[in-house]
């Protein structure tokens, strides 16, 4: 077939305009499958000679004389054409020489054509693609089978056709060079020609050639159909353009279902719940409805959110719509409680689920028993897990996976090392996620050298987040050189680091006592790199503050504030604690009034901090002011601050205005319970002869016993 095609692409007439095929041949087959079953040739390179010859295909009803191949039609052939038939007769001058040898071949194309009627099948199409002489012609015969009749493209085909069109795409450099090469070529470019490349590429993940289809469509002055339309949404969202997809889908005047479900496909995985309701609404005032795996999609992102209500009023849409709950609904009801912490209500659903005939898989166990783990609740967890293998339920490798990172968390790493060495008893291979977790385990323990040890033999394909985890697991073994050539192989090898690889890059410069290079590789990064997180800046900020790199560290994070670069509680916790240790106590109150302002509320930890280097300074003024501020806000004082608090108290030369703090923060219930005990037996002469000196008596007995208390 591929034979026929050929012959039709390169027949040449009197105008030099290419003929569409015919009706008689609208069913061809492969021209060396006929010839077989047709003639007999001694040499079968003739045969094959006839997949490259081209004819006049107006002449198709003429004589028997007319259509027979002779060595002076051949002449008339273009020179590319004649180079192949002639490399086929190597042993002969010339097609005349072979018939005087070996008879008259007078193969008739009319004869020839009226019997080719055997159906296009994507089978014959994709076995013809594969023996096409180069991906231009691939690309031709493509486009060709397209046009006929009752024959439509499998997606093995589309499959196929990425690899041919990506080549020719190199080649040319642009859509429209390979656009120009089929008009080269005699092809005429019309919508559905551009439309099917708009797919190929669309199927090849090639986003930006689909956009320069998309501007050809414009430029030759065709309006863009739906179809159109809803590859440039999918291509949009799929390159993290959100706000543009849905304007683009916005402005669809004739959205069809395919819209719909690529837009709220796409939301899904983006958990964009308003988006999504918005846009169902829209679908089912269309009169469109989703089918049952999109339906869950969307319910499980409402489970996932923790957004109860909108689950349950799903559901019950689902079955208003006439689907069925199965097993995959109740699960996600499960997980969505577990989520929310609602382990009771995840458990009596569960039950409720096994009263109403459902059998509950691994992945409605898997939730129950990652919630009760986490929840120190270990008991319950591996009684459900009893349950579920009593039930001929096995566990699977998320499972696994599951109980080796909970287990780990927990302390128990001896429990998360029985699991990952059953692994192989119960016939599961580790991945990725194992191997993450078992180096969680190593570092648990502090046993860095078990690591080979534990993973000898393990076989996983890497990927970026494995990366990590070991660039991490060497900074943590006091490795930090060994983190910093893992990083530069990594990147040899292909893999794009992200955030958390810069992030564990610089520490590890920072430990290995780089702390130059440290600073150069930040400022690299923060110019070519958006997306990094306020982790990234305290690192170098914190790794220059343990190498002593004080002023350094404070200036680089003058300038994170400078560029409102992400910087979080802990950021600022870091630098105002090395002002203070500085002895820039003004700053360091300046930043974190400036910390308040821009948004990032204080915490038990920030407050303390600043209350105890006020009192280590003496500064009772201050130490009021934040005591005021504690109090409003509810802050608790920890036992560091108050044994600062005890030496203001000592030392101070107004006591009875610090003592007179303390006392707030007691009424204020801002104490811990043992000292406000410790302090009331004091304030009201209770059992002071343990903590006052006999001879003390009055006030500034009082004021010796607070301080001992404190």
């Amino acid at each position: 077939m591929l034979s026929i095609f050929l012959l039709i692409r390169y027949s040449s007439s009197s105008s030099s305009k290419l003929l569409t095929p015919s009706s008689s041949i609208s069913n061809p087959i492969n021209i060396l499958q006929q010839t077989s079953q047709i003639h007999t040739f001694p040499n079968h390179k003739i045969a094959k000679a006839s997949t490259f010859f081209t004819h006049n295909s107006s002449n198709i009803d003429s004589t028997d004389e007319d259509n027979s191949l002779t060595q002076k039609g051949i002449n008339k052939l273009s020179p590319i054409v004649q180079l192949k038939i002639q490399s086929f007769l190597p042993t002969y001058n010339n097609l005349d020489e072979y018939q005087e040898k070996n008879g008259i071949f007078n193969f008739n194309i009319k004869q020839f054509l009226q019997c080719s009627r055997t159906d296009l099948t994507p089978q014959i199409v994709q076995k013809d693609l594969l023996n096409c002489p180069s991906d231009i012609i691939a690309l031709m015969f493509f486009l060709w089978c397209a046009k006929q009749p009752h024959y439509f493209h499998d997606r093995p085909t589309f499959n196929y056709m990425v690899n041919v069109v990506s080549r020719l795409s190199n080649r040319f450099e642009t859509v429209k060079g390979i656009i120009d090469e089929l008009r080269h070529f005699g092809c005429v470019i019309k919508p559905q020609t551009l439309l099917l490349l708009l797919r190929i590429y669309w199927c090849g993940g090639m986003f930006i050639r689909c956009f320069e289809v998309y501007e050809l469509i414009i430029d030759r002055g065709y309006t863009p159909n739906t179809f159109a339309r809803n590859v440039v949404i999918d291509v949009l969202f799929k390159l993290e353009l959100v706000e543009v997809a849905l304007n683009v889908f916005k402005e669809t005047e004739a959205p069809n279902f395919l819209s719909f479900s690529i837009v709220i496909t796409n939301l899904c995985k983006l958990n964009a719940l308003v988006s999504i309701k918005d846009v169902h609404t829209r679908m089912m005032r269309k009169g469109y409805y989703l089918n049952g795996e999109t339906y869950l999609m969307i319910l499980s992102c409402f489970g996932k959110a923790g957004r109860i209500r909108e689950a349950f009023q799903l559901l019950g849409l689902m079955i208003s719509l006439g689907f069925r709950i199965c097993v995959r609904h109740w699960s996600i009801l499960i997980d969505m409680f577990c989520k929310c912490g609602r382990l009771d209500v995840a458990y009596l659903l569960l039950r409720k689920m096994v009263e109403s005939g459902y059998s509950p898989n691994v992945e409605t166990y898997t939730p129950l028993i990652k919630g009760f783990l986490e929840s120190n609740k270990s008991s319950k967890a591996f009684e459900l897990l009893y349950i579920m293998e009593s039930k001929g339920c096995y566990v699977d490798l998320v499972l696994c996976n599951v109980l080796i990172h909970s287990l780990s968390k927990m302390g128990r790493c001896n429990d998360a090392l029985d699991v990952f060495y059953s692994l192989q008893e119960r016939g599961l291979s580790p991945d990725a996620y194992t191997f993450c977790s078992m180096i969680d385990v190593v570092c648990s323990l502090r046993q860095y050298a078990l690591l080979p040890v534990i993973l000898d033999g393990f076989t996983v394909q890497p990927d970026l987040v494995v990366c990590n985890s070991l660039i991490n697991y060497f900074c943590k073994a006091g490795h930090p050189v060994g983190a910093i050539e893992f990083y530069e192989d990594m990147i040899d090898r292909g893999y794009a680091p992200d955030k958390y690889s810069f992030t564990t890059l610089i520490g590890a410069l920072c430990k290995a006592g780089r702390t130059d290079d440290a600073v150069n590789v930040y400022k690299g990064i923060v110019r070519s790199h958006c997306g990094l997180d306020a982790r990234f800046h305290t690192v170098i900020v914190s790794g220059l503050i343990k190498s002593g790199k004080f002023n350094r560290a404070i200036t680089l994070f003058r300038e994170a504030v400078t560029h409102k670069f992400p910087l979080d509680i802990v950021s600022y916790t870091i630098v105002i604690d090395t002002l203070f240790k500085c002895g820039q106590t003004e700053e360091a109150y300046n930043l974190f009034s400036q910390m308040k302002e821009a948004g990032i509320a204080p915490g038990l930890e920030i407050y303390n901090l600043i209350l105890s280097h006020f009192c280590k300074y003496k500064n009772v003024k201050m130490v009021k002011e934040i005591i005021q501020e504690m109090v409003v806000m509810g802050i608790k004082v920890d036992c560091t601050t108050i044994c600062s608090m005890k030496n203001l108290l000592y030392k101070s030369k107004d006591p009875y205005s610090a003592l007179n703090m303390i006392i707030e923060l007691r009424d204020s219930g801002l104490l811990p319970l043992e000292e406000c005990e410790k302090l009331n037996k004091i304030i009201h002469g209770i059992d002071l002869e343990d903590t006052v000196d006999a001879d003390t008596s009055g006030s500034d007995g009082i004021l010796d016993a607070a301080v001992t208390a404190c």
